[in-house]
């Protein structure tokens, strides 16, 4: 894990023990930070996986995909949003951004199988409108970008975000994936779908389910 930029944004960098094969999820910012390892460890990134575009988790797309050749997966209804970074950043003072034209898309429903891991994609809308998560149920792995935090969640009040949406997306997650899965968000540290659902005070009406 690489916590990049002004706003601590967590960009992963995973790989099967002693494998080449690595993959990127989210590569916010510092695009030097991060392709330092990758050299160095002599890694071959198989993919650049997007969980949604906003600023601070794409803002490293373009060096790192330029060099390490690796296609980009990107939400498919947040393609426009990484072909024109910087029309959509809020606030001043951050970046330039460069852009990038996205490879692949996803929308959610898709089993990727990249790196020698075996991925499902997620649909988990409500923090942004096409966000998706991506889990690795062998490891027990969740990258669940800004949908869900150790005692918090990812904000409703950027264009697109809305909160009964964002806690459908979590309810989803929690369904669907082991409590033991140990969640990889965008922002803050390592937690577990277990623990959030039972002591995040955002997941109240989850918990008394």
């Amino acid at each position: 894990m690489f916590t990049v930029g002004p706003v601590a944004e967590n960009c992963f960098i995973l790989r099967r023990d002693g494998a080449r094969e690595a993959l990127v999820v989210d590569p916010g910012d510092e695009p030097e930070r991060l392709l330092t390892p990758i050299r160095e460890l002599d890694l071959d990134v198989q993919a650049i996986l997007l969980t949604h575009t906003h600023f601070d988790h794409v803002g490293a797309v373009a060096p790192v995909a330029r060099e390490t050749g690796a296609p980009v997966y990107c939400p498919k209804i947040e393609v426009p949003v990484l072909q024109d970074i910087m029309s959509f950043v809020p606030w001043p003072g951050f970046g330039p951004f460069e852009s990038w034209d996205a490879e692949e898309t996803v929308e959610g429903g898709e089993h990727l199988t990249l790196a020698g891991f075996e991925i499902d994609v997620f649909f988990v809308p409500g923090h942004s409108p096409g966000h998706v998560a991506y889990s690795i149920p062998e490891e027990l792995a969740l990258f669940s970008g800004d949908v869900l935090f150790q005692g918090s969640v990812g904000r409703t009040d950027l264009p697109g975000g809305d909160w009964p949406t964002l806690l459908e997306s979590i309810r989803t997650l929690v369904d669907a994936l082991d409590a033991e899965t140990r969640v990889h968000p965008g922002h803050m540290g390592l937690t577990t779908l277990g623990r959030e659902r039972a002591t995040n005070p955002f997941l109240r009406e989850l918990s008394a389910r």
